[in-house]
């Protein structure tokens, strides 16, 4: 089953299952965020990617020259370790790791959640690869890819018991567009996957056909 079919599936059992209430709220924030957010205004294919230096779920610094000395990189922005649709996705990455290592490609995964969580995320779902905490969505709002949640989902968040505040240090509701993007090793972005409806990501067999045009 490819990955967007099982995003469908998880989709379609939420809005079964979730309250109404619950559902509506998530469908008017996310519904008034594609109105006026236009994927067009984040990175570009061409653009040079800017330096970054982000702690990974050990606790040590990485940065955009640490990881481009290794060759391509693929980015992958998530939203947090509650998000189900952003748990497939990684999960989906995972499987296909060795495909991106012998194409001499780094994955790495950033989210806005702190070290100890994006540590609980590596563990639970066994990744092998980066995951960066980009604490304040600081590279994402360089990269045009932020989008503040409005307050109507702390009553969302509280009802699933996800504790903002522990998770990413700040209560603003910061969350990155999911987001995949690939640089090649001399730092501009070739291809990009930008889409503020977050049950859509891009499938791992398309980026690995990024990969192989590079």
């Amino acid at each position: 089953m490819s990955l967007n079919k099982e995003l469908s599936t998880v989709y379609e059992q939420f809005l079964e299952t979730a309250p109404k209430e619950v559902t509506s709220v998530i469908n008017d924030a996310v519904d008034n965020f594609k109105s006026v957010y236009d994927p067009a205004g984040a990175i570009q294919p061409g653009s040079t990617f800017p330096q970054f230096q982000l702690t990974d779920a050990t606790g040590n610094k990485v940065s955009l020259s640490d990881l481009l000395e290794k060759g391509a990189i693929l980015v992958s922005f998530y939203r947090g370790e509650w998000c189900p649709f952003c748990n497939l996705e990684l999960r989906a990455l995972q499987a296909h790791l060795d495909e991106f290592h012998q194409r001499g490609v780094t994955l790495v995964a950033v989210s806005p959640e702190l070290p100890d969580q994006s540590l609980s995320t590596s563990e639970k779902l066994s990744l092998k690869f980066p995951v960066l905490s980009d604490v304040g969505n600081q590279l994402a709002k360089q990269l045009g890819l932020f989008f503040a949640q409005p307050d109507s989902m702390r009553t969302v968040f509280d009802k699933f018991g996800v504790d903002w505040k522990q998770r990413y240090g700040n209560d603003d509701l910061g969350v990155p567009v999911p987001a995949t993007i690939l640089v090649d090793r001399t730092g501009i972005v070739r291809n990009t996957f930008v889409n503020p409806e977050y049950r859509y990501r891009l499938e791992p067999e398309i980026a690995l056909q990024w990969i192989d045009q590079l």
